[in-house]
């Protein structure tokens, strides 16, 4: 080959697609279905937890639910325990190496989800309280996942089925979105069953079935489990080839590693691997980087922060959403577990046929449209409805129309994943050098959640009490950040069918065109002389 790359490399980018790659997409990919869960099962059960412990609060100016700023905490907790997360383990799989921090992350989540269930006290702000503390680190331990799990994973990939194996990873969360419907309304069925609703209920806002304090804890806890199944497979996988020869200097462990879990024999190159190194042996905070990468970073970041706004206020705010478009009935018409039950059928319907299909439409098409392609059309189209939902928002609104409604709301979720919300996370997995890689992919990460705390702490606030004219106004608002997301794209570039070290430079191909274009400059400078 004409480039200075490893055969170590060239043998994972080449090599065929076989069961190994398919247990490495399962194994990082649970644990996004585990981070899917526990980030929005927390909406299923909110409104649950307004009626257990807010039902008597004086002070509140609607009894039985959350007041605004003690949601946005229960919410939101989580998501500022992800940012830190993401910034702290992405940083970690850069210095340490990404397998020995991955298990870390799977453990925290795991203690942390039952933790979540556990939490008790002898005043509601102390239960309340508790909850947050431990979605807190439960975040903080699923942010690790986002960087680690994608660099892993286009780290292990060929390059011709790189994309969509990083995609598969992310599309299980559309797994654990579902799941999470599943569980949290298969629990308030079994509790009202067990419970039945009073015959005679005099304020049914206030209404709470015996034991349903049982409900909400049982759906946090239960995100547990996926981690815990995951743990084993994911302590024996190998690092990865790349980091092990790139950054440890160690070649032939690397083909040793590699060549054990593809079945073949790869050479290990030791010699040639301090001039590799050479080339590629420069920080994020250099010039170097950011003549080559800054754009690049400026582009991950801005994505994926001006996405998540729209794509949490989406997930965040459909308990509010659903009464106003007569797909659940009103708080004051039913009981808790009834709302609870209504509120996870609904949700579960909108994944189903909505979130669900558009992750898989990302990895059937992401390696024939390209990561570009996809994003451009995710963001336009995700403006576009989003814009007729506002500005036609009185029309939908109705009952005669809900479904028209319902429809187009899905849309926007389809469109999401079969665009950015998908490629975000794909592209900052293969943009940038190994040696900054899984760092790159945390702060874009961690742009993307601070876009989800201005949701949870904006968005969501804003339309919290339900109005129709508030969230008319959100959806025109989340319709322009779009257009942003969808200008923001064009500082990227595409990345399908080409190698991580030619589309970083790392096999040299960037240094001999920059001393090509040095040499013609001098040469037309002595020309001039």
């Amino acid at each position: 080959m004409a480039s200075n790359n490893l055969y170590v490399l060239e043998a994972l980018d080449t090599a065929r697609t076989q069961w190994y790659h398919v247990k490495a997409i399962v194994i990082a990919g649970m644990g996004f279905f585990t981070d899917a869960y526990d980030l929005f099962c927390i909406s299923m059960v909110s409104k649950l937890l307004g009626r257990l412990y807010y039902s008597d609060d004086p002070t509140s100016l609607h009894p039985g639910k959350l007041p605004d700023n003690v949601n946005n905490v229960v919410i939101g907790s989580a998501l500022v325990g992800t940012f830190a997360g993401q910034l702290m383990f992405g940083w970690l799989g850069d210095k340490l190496g990404r397998k020995k921090v991955y298990g870390v992350t799977l453990k925290l989540m795991m203690v942390c989800a039952i933790c979540s269930g556990l939490s008790f006290g002898f005043s509601r702000k102390a239960v309340i309280s508790s909850l947050c503390f431990f979605r807190f680190w439960l975040g903080f331990g699923i942010g690790g996942d986002y960087p680690l799990s994608a660099t892993i994973m286009s780290e292990y990939a060929n390059k011709s089925t790189r994309g969509s194996f990083i995609a598969a990873v992310f599309a299980m969360q559309g797994v654990g979105i579902i799941f999470a419907g599943l569980v949290s309304m298969t629990v308030s069925k079994l509790f009202l069953n067990h419970n039945p609703a009073p015959s005679f209920i005099s304020d049914p806002i206030l209404s709470v079935q015996p034991n349903a304090d049982y409900a909400w804890r049982i759906v946090l806890m239960i995100g547990a489990l996926p981690a815990l199944l995951t743990y084993y497979w994911r302590m024996k996988m190998p690092e990865t080839g790349r980091y092990t020869a790139i950054i440890e200097g160690n070649a032939k462990q690397a083909a040793s590693d590699m060549g054990r879990v593809l079945d073949i024999e790869i050479l290990a190159e030791q010699d040639k691997l301090a001039k590799f190194k050479s080339n590629n042996d420069y920080p994020i905070r250099s010039k170097k980087f950011m003549d080559r990468h800054g754009l690049h970073l400026i582009g991950t970041m801005s994505t994926w922060f001006l996405l998540d706004i729209a794509f949490y206020s989406q997930n965040l705010t459909q308990k509010d959403i659903f009464p106003v478009m007569n797909l659940t009935d009103q708080a004051t018409e039913v009981n808790a577990l009834q709302e609870m039950y209504q509120l996870s059928r609904a949700m579960l319907a909108i994944a189903m046929l909505g979130t669900f299909p558009g992750y898989w439409f990302t990895v059937a098409f992401i390696e024939k449209l390209g990561r570009f392609n996809i994003q451009l059309m995710g963001f336009f189209m995700m403006s576009l409805f989003m814009f007729i939902m506002g500005v036609q928002y009185d029309f939908l609104a109705t009952e005669k129309n809900r479904w028209w409604f319902a429809s187009l709301y899905g849309l926007t979720f389809f469109f999401a994943n079969f665009g950015p919300n998908s490629t975000t996370f794909v592209l900052p997995a293969e943009l940038f050098p190994t040696r900054v890689r899984s760092t790159c992919h945390a702060l874009s990460a961690a742009a993307g959640k601070a876009g989800a705390m201005v949701s949870a702490f904006g968005i969501q606030k804003y339309t919290l009490d339900g109005e129709k004219h508030k969230i008319k106004t959100a959806m025109i608002i989340l319709a322009v950040t779009n257009m942003l997301g969808f200008g923001c794209t064009f500082l990227l570039t595409e990345t399908k069918g080409r190698s991580l070290e030619e589309i970083s430079g790392e096999d040299g191909s960037k240094d001999a065109a920059e001393a090509e274009r040095s040499n013609k400059g001098r040469h037309y400078n002595l020309q001039a002389i």
